[in-house]
């Protein structure tokens, strides 16, 4: 195309990379191939350089620590967008298209923007919109109506079962009380009828304490 310029180069990366330490060279290599192609293609910032995937990862293969000494790449370049692409050598490269898209005036989109936020739908309504208006707010009134009604209706038959409820729960305590005199009274009765059986046990203990104490004062037998 008219628009491309293409170049093929070796790039040299080792004078640049052996400047940092070992862990940054395969970071250093990338710029320095960055600046390479900035400075033979004459493009105006490194923003505009796009590295290829075949390329980098001939770059970062051995890891950080040993990039390649050298690297031959093809490099294509957009004369009117000031922006390159780089690739390894023997491999495909394209340029990014770029996608049409629709201009807006500023005016248009504040507007939609706005209209997202707030809701806001077209100002100009169509005439079966404006019928159907009158009559949804009909059926709504009507339907809040009877909801009206049905929670007037429910409102008395909550406070009729409420006292319903009341009355049974003030007679109950009464109803326990009576029934713990009864149990206590019951337990009285079988506590005094335990109660002489008790006393009858030490009356014959004494007696027979008794009659153990008079065997010694008995008379002699006479031989």
């Amino acid at each position: 195309m008219a628009n491309e310029l293409k170049r093929t180069y070796n790039v040299p990366l080792r004078k640049e990379y052996l400047k940092v330490p070992r862990y940054k060279r395969a970071k250093k290599a990338v710029k320095a191939l960055q600046q390479f192609v900035q400075r033979h293609m004459k493009i105006d910032n490194l923003e505009n350089i796009k590295i290829g995937k075949f390329l980098n990862d001939e770059i970062w293969k051995h890891g950080i620590k040993n990039p390649p000494h050298h690297v031959k790449v093809n490099i294509i370049k957009d004369t009117k967008e000031n922006k390159a692409v780089v690739e390894l050598f023997g491999k495909e490269i394209k340029l990014a298209e770029k996608k049409e898209e629709k201009k807006e005036g500023m005016a248009e989109r504040v507007k939609e923007k706005l209209g997202d936020k707030l809701g806001i739908k077209d100002k100009k309504p169509k005439k079966a919109d404006k019928k159907a208006a009158p009559e949804e707010k009909k059926a709504e009134d009507d339907v809040l109506a009877e909801l009206k009604g049905e929670a007037k209706k429910e409102e008395p038959a909550k406070e009729a079962s409420a006292e319903k409820t009341e009355e049974p729960a003030k007679e109950a305590p009464a109803e326990k009380v009576e029934e713990a005199k009864k149990v206590e009274k019951e337990e009285l009765k079988e506590l005094k009828k335990e109660l002489p059986k008790t006393h009858d046990k030490p009356q014959a203990t004494e007696t027979a304490e008794k009659k153990v104490e008079q065997q010694p004062n008995a008379p002699l037998k006479k031989e």
